[in-house]
């Protein structure tokens, strides 16, 4: 039996304000991949197997909650990363 349907809801949206608005930065594709890391850890995963399950029971309100936690996320990762790489630069 195959899972490759199986994921965590929130990878891709991380992902996208990752390479949105940091990607342009002055980071290593190693440093981008632990920002991510670091992202996707603060927030409890959700897994599905298709988008559309989430998205089809979701309230405006719910979607606005998860642009924002993904976005406080990839904030607070960004400046563990900037702060890591301020200090070994």
């Amino acid at each position: 039996m195959a899972f490759d349907s199986v994921h965590n809801y929130y990878e891709k949206l991380v992902f996208d304000e990752i390479n949105q608005f940091y990607a342009n930065e002055q980071f290593s594709e190693d440093e981008l991949e632990d920002m991510a890391c670091l992202a996707l850890n603060k927030i409890q995963p959700r897994y599905i197997r298709h988008n559309v399950d989430m998205c089809f029971f979701m309230t405006e309100d719910d979607r606005m909650k998860i642009v924002d936690a993904i976005k406080d996320a990839v904030a607070y990762a960004h400046h563990k990363i900037t702060s890591h790489h301020n200090r070994t630069a």
